[in-house]
């Protein structure tokens, strides 16, 4: 338990019409207490209620508040918590954070406020990187991943796996410890069966993490072409705003631009390429070399054809790059509002739709094409009761399927039962890392820094 008192400012900074500047800790009350003059003077403040008064510095109004009091345990952090509901801007919310800091809080740390639900035992650490996951999430499926997690499904799920492991380590201790009790099998068949059940159930897990990486940070969706077949256009069209600079002269968008939409709850990293073509131009070449980097790593490829003018030996290239790289395109045959004169057939190409980004003219059925691709991917089936969405999950599940694989092959070859017990440890250390009960510094500090001060 952390006994010191913090303080911080939880709203985002700016013009807004309301603010909020949360303390924690043994003296939230006191401090409170300090400050806050209720409209009923002498009436107890109670808690897990508002309370309506003014906030002063000594004898100085700084603003009439909403008051509310958290008694710990039950309260975010466990500890005492109060949250003051204040106007918002820059002055007022920062005037109230500094008089709760002159009267004995000090200035939170980033993400320390769910840093101590994590150390008071509220919450694991997996549930912890599910907060940080809903307030950056993207898309309604991506915060609802986040819900569960949050939930403790994850948790749950772990927690089974180790109960697993530390049953089959039990029976190995009574083997290896108490030989005259003439247990033989280091791995009876049930909890063979345990095991196996585990190693399945990790594999289902790991092999979500792809499908969860796509619904949490969305779908890398390059837009790429020769120079004025309108990406630009595209982009600003899909947007609703102006965001790339779109004009006649070839070579305008240098640099990548990169922005986020959404297509029917799923996200897309929509960016926007450099046209690719021969140029001397040293700046416009970094952008076309950026462009081609792009592709190799893009979920989906957006490939924009000028309807109106023939296929030409820059168009040529670009096809020609995208398929030998084997990557999911959709071509894009733009301004269908000009006089058609491209002809691809000799390509095959698939997935082919046409539309003028200028006359808002087939994005629709661009979107709805799009959509395709995500369900035919089974990007958007999220009817899994778990999905992993963290990196730092899917490696932990892929050393425990590890240990697993070790214990089978050293019962198999009749090694000894000390290797079992070290795979055994190994895989409940992994999987002690997922909810945070065996974790480095190092490895909390970097999760917790991803957090915003008053969270």
């Amino acid at each position: 338990m952390m006994f010191d008192t913090i303080a911080a400012i939880s709203t985002a900074r700016g013009e807004s019409g309301i603010g909020i500047v949360r303390i924690s800790g043994d003296k939230a009350f006191e401090i409170l207490d300090k400050i806050f003059r209720p409209i009923k003077e002498g009436k107890d403040l109670g808690n897990y209620k508002l309370n309506y008064g003014h906030i002063y510095d000594g004898d100085k109004l700084i603003d009439e508040v909403l008051v509310s009091r958290m008694k710990g345990p039950r309260s975010y952090t466990t500890e005492d918590i109060v949250e003051i509901n204040c106007h918002g801007g820059y002055v007022t919310t920062k005037k109230i954070l500094e008089v709760t800091l002159k009267k004995g809080a000090r200035l939170a740390e980033i993400g320390e406020f769910t840093k101590r639900a994590f150390m008071n035992g509220r919450i694991d650490l997996s549930q912890a990187e599910a907060v940080i996951d809903i307030i950056h999430g993207k898309t309604e499926r991506s915060v609802s991943l986040s819900l569960d997690q949050l939930k403790g499904s994850l948790r749950d799920q772990i927690k089974e796996f180790k109960e697993a492991f530390l049953d089959i380590t039990a029976h190995v201790n009574v083997v290896m410890d108490y030989p005259e009790e003439g247990i033989d099998d280091p791995l009876p068949k049930e909890l063979r069966e345990k095991l196996e059940n585990v190693y399945s159930k990790a594999d289902v897990l790991i092999n979500s993490y792809d499908k969860g990486k796509k619904i949490k940070e969305g779908i890398k969706t390059v837009i790429v072409g020769k120079p004025n077949v309108g990406k630009s256009t595209l982009l600003n069209t899909l947007l609703q705003e102006e965001r790339a600079i779109v004009t006649h002269i070839p070579g305008t968008t240098r640099d990548i631009i990169e922005e986020i939409i959404n297509i029917k709850g799923i996200p897309l990293v929509l960016v926007d390429t450099a046209g690719i073509r021969e140029t001397e131009d040293i700046v416009e070449n970094i952008g076309v070399q950026k462009s081609l980097e792009l592709i190799e790593v893009a979920d989906l490829v957006l490939l924009v054809l000028d309807s109106s003018r023939t296929l030409d030996e820059e168009d040529s290239k670009v096809i020609e790059k995208i398929k030998a790289l084997g990557k999911q395109v959709i071509v894009l045959l733009n301004k269908i509002d000009l006089e058609r004169k491209l002809d691809i057939s000799k390509y095959n190409l698939e997935n082919v739709v046409e539309i003028s980004a200028q006359k808002n003219i087939g994005i629709e059925d661009m979107e709805e094409k799009i959509y395709n691709y995500i369900t035919d991917n089974d990007i958007e089936d999220t009817s899994e009761k778990l999905i992993l969405t963290n990196i730092r999950h899917k490696t932990a599940l892929e050393k425990t399927k590890e240990s697993i694989k070790n214990i089978f092959e050293t019962i198999d070859m009749g090694l000894p039962l000390d290797l079992i017990s070290v795979d055994l440890k190994e895989g409940l250390d992994s999987l002690s890392e997922i909810t945070g009960e065996i974790t480095s510094e190092d490895v909390l500090d970097h999760i917790f820094a991803k957090f915003c001060v008053g969270k």
